[in-house]
């Protein structure tokens, strides 16, 4: 199983944790508030190349 595919099933099964323990508004706050927010807080060149590079890319 490669490094990708790993987190991936790790963000199901915690998505899957918060939906049995939380209210579904809650568990949705909470998965797409954390990505957010790791993007906010990017400083502006980061969030430039980060845009311009390709989803195969993005592991590199």
């Amino acid at each position: 199983m490669s490094r990708n595919a790993k987190i991936a099933a790790g963000g199901v099964a915690v998505g899957l944790l918060l939906l049995i323990w939380l209210p579904w508004w809650a568990a949705l706050l909470i998965m797409l508030g954390v990505p957010a927010a790791a993007y906010l807080t990017l400083d502006p060149a980061q969030r430039r190349r980060l845009r311009r590079a390709t989803r195969k890319e993005l592991g590199r």
